[in-house]
């Protein structure tokens, strides 16, 4: 655990083998304690470095680190996400969404099924490293999809993260060798849907409740809190 003021690793809600055969125990392992703990440990050497250099009355290379630092937390929270938003299947993982989310997609998409082609092409069309993203636009009301490249989540007001799924090599390659794809597809069989629902509810309105009544019934669209 990491001191107040850094960042540290969270625990997998489940063991390495849950996944499986999605993410096989071995690839889990790595990809969880390897290379998240990596970004956790950088974007802490990062900080400790600016901590150090403000204290000595220096200035440090802000370019370079800001851009580190970004990369590196971008990391961390990207897959604390994703580690978040999966569950073994058979135990909260799979199937399809209930709740919120699934008038949302509903309403956006047509079907569910359409928004999870879609969401399916997104991944299959990230290009080298990257995540695809269905984030919620307080704005318009409306779940949209995006790509993240690599780690950097530029700002964009107004949009939060609902679900992410890691297209990054590293992610499937010990299982799936070349074949994103299938990796993708597989990915369907383990959302946590539970999860991203909870999401939209406090995304949407700070809790269940409050969200019911934000949602207008003549359109079916988020109407953002002010």
């Amino acid at each position: 655990m990491a001191d107040k003021g850094f960042y540290s690793l969270p625990e997998l809600k489940y063991g390495y083998g849950d996944l499986a055969p999605f993410i096989s125990e071995q690839l889990l392992k790595i990809h969880h304690d390897g290379h998240h703990q990596k970004y956790v440990n950088q974007a802490n050497a990062l900080l400790e470095k600016l901590d150090k250099a403000r204290q000595d009355g220096n200035m440090p290379p802000m370019k370079c680190d800001v851009q580190a630092l970004s990369f590196n937390v971008g990391g961390h929270y990207l897959h604390s996400l994703f580690w978040d938003n999966m569950a073994p299947a058979g135990s909260g993982g799979g199937g399809k969404p209930g709740g919120l989310i699934a008038d949302l997609l509903d309403k956006e998409f047509g079907s569910f099924d359409r928004f999870k082609k879609e969401f399916t092409e997104v991944a299959n069309s990230v290009e080298s490293s990257g995540w695809a993203v269905l984030v919620m636009c307080l704005q318009t009301g409306r779940p949209l999809l995006v790509q993240v490249k690599d780690h950097h989540l530029y700002s964009i007001p107004g949009f939060r993260i609902l679900m992410v799924l890691d297209v990054w090599e590293h992610a499937y390659y010990l299982d799936y060798r070349n074949e994103k794809a299938r990796y993708n597809q597989a990915f369907w069989d383990v959302v946590n849907w539970d999860k991203v629902d909870e999401r939209a509810e406090n995304i949407v309105g700070g809790g269940k409740e409050e969200s019911r009544k934000a949602v207008n019934p003549a359109t079916a669209h988020v109407i953002p809190k002010r």
